[in-house]
């Protein structure tokens, strides 16, 4: 009993609810699944192939194009209609009918996004990618690379159609069973992408990854027929959202801005496996790979909070979003900033025991440059979720701004001075520029934002 309420004490301390934790769950198994994938590289791939491996994840991530923000908008959006609503256990929804129809019109406007965005994804990436390795393959290193390409863009094809449904289903309360169900996931992730490692079929891991967790989120889908089904045929009519004049505004600001988190955080592969060659890829591309999952991590704390941000906006208890948004800021940047101390200790001991990963990363100031501009980052994104929750992106402008500025520096230093001048420069244009614009930007947008919704509180008119 003593030590139950301990827990729960430290448990209210810190900020892990329910959804909090399972999603901790899930990305603490995915980091200890990738922690041993990392291991499991080193032994089984050589150092040119570990730069095609983690070239093929960066070109991969590529979906960020296609998908244009619909992820973000989604969640947004059944969370602003699913606050006039009731969603029982049997899962028949009570409430606002006219909601009901806007929730429904969401669901099936962006499940027809994605069915055609990810055809396209195939037909476009698949001889992108194609040019790319046989372009940039060295010669005297035979990789067998073409197999494992096609079949990691087919599968990525099939879980990116996964993606609204699960952002529809956080929007709309379900953020513990979805946490739940990412926790399945990476566990299913992890043993199949172990086992192709074990048989001597290394590039085919990222492809088991996306494999366990499309069969996994299938599995939950299934568990759910009887909420989604009728959304998915019922007749909107007049009552469906207007995505061109409510979403569009908003989204193409979103799309605009998540591109510039990948042309900021996975453009380094390829351009150095172009640069340098696989081997410096390999390093750069393991060492955000490894600094990556923390991140993740402790971004469990405010991903979970982003269905219950925009109710909140849209009840108008705007103490309640400061609060909270404050509250789990402070608490997930401590765990974080302690997290990265301890990580950077791991890093500099595991290289004197296990020196053959020392070999395969980069040294450890370069790696205590790439995990502080992952604190930093995590600012960011941070700032990111409590004002999407109000259905505007502020963030284009310093989105634009980091990605450009970083591409031109990988672009100009690369090619002379390799991997640790790129970290130098990824730490200075988004560790450091990006941070101080996007919280200038959020002070200064969040007055104002909050300042005008209060005014148009107390004359009953709705947000815009």
């Amino acid at each position: 009993m003593i030590l139950q309420r301990l827990t729960h004490d430290l448990g209210r301390r810190l900020g892990v609810d329910r959804a909090v934790a399972f999603t901790l769950v899930a990305r603490a198994v995915q980091m200890l699944g990738s922690t041993g994938t990392v291991l499991l590289i080193v032994h089984f791939l050589s150092p040119i192939e570990q730069g095609y491996y983690y070239t093929l994840l960066s070109l991969v991530a590529l979906q960020v194009i296609f998908e244009v923000g619909f992820a973000v908008v989604v969640l947004q959006m059944a969370a602003h209609e699913s606050a006039h609503l009731s969603f029982q256990r049997d899962g028949t929804v009570e409430g606002d009918p006219i909601a009901y129809a806007r929730l429904a019109s969401v669901l099936q406007q962006a499940t027809k996004w994605y069915l055609a965005a990810g055809t396209l994804m195939l037909l476009i990436l698949t001889p992108v990618g194609m040019y790319f390795f046989y372009h940039h393959s060295q010669a005297g290193a035979p990789v067998s690379w073409q197999a494992p390409w096609i079949v990691t863009l087919a599968i990525c094809v099939v879980n990116f159609i996964q993606n609204p449904i699960f952002s529809f289903l956080e929007g709309c309360g379900q953020v513990p069973a979805v946490a739940h169900t990412r926790m399945w996931q990476s566990l299913a992730g992890t043993i199949l992408a172990w086992s192709a490692m074990l048989l001597h079929h290394g590039l085919f891991s990222p492809a088991m990854v996306l494999a366990g967790n499309g069969i996994v989120g299938f599995a939950f889908f299934w568990t759910r027929r009887s909420f989604l089904l009728p959304l998915f045929w019922f007749t909107a009519g007049q009552d469906s959202v207007r995505w061109g004049k409510e979403v569009w505004p908003f989204q193409w600001r979103i799309a605009i801005s998540w591109m510039g988190t990948y042309f900021t955080a996975q453009i380094f592969m390829p351009i150095l496996f172009a640069y340098r060659g696989p081997v410096e890829a390999g390093q750069m591309g393991m060492s955000i790979s490894i600094t990556g999952y923390l991140g993740a991590l402790v971004l469990s704390w405010m991903h979970t909070k982003a269905a219950p941000f925009g109710q909140l906006v849209v009840r108008r208890e705007f103490s309640k979003l400061d609060d909270l948004f404050f509250r789990t800021l402070k608490q997930s940047v401590v765990i974080l900033s302690t997290a990265v101390a301890v990580f950077l200790a791991g890093v500099v001991v595991l290289g004197h025991v296990y020196p053959k990963l020392a070999n395969r990363v980069v040294s450890p100031p370069v790696f205590m440059l790439l995990c502080l501009t992952g604190i930093s980052n995590y600012i960011v994104q941070s700032e990111a979720i409590y004002l999407r929750s109000f259905k505007r992106e502020p963030f284009l402008f310093q989105s634009t701004i980091v990605a450009a500025l970083t591409i031109g520096t990988t672009l100009a230093v690369a090619g002379r001075w390799g991997v640790e001048s790129v970290a130098v420069g990824y730490f200075v244009c988004s560790g450091v520029i990006g941070l101080a614009i996007a919280t200038n930007i959020f002070l200064r947008w969040r007055a104002r934002r909050v300042r005008q919704a209060s005014l148009m509180a107390q004359y009953s008119v709705p947000l815009p």
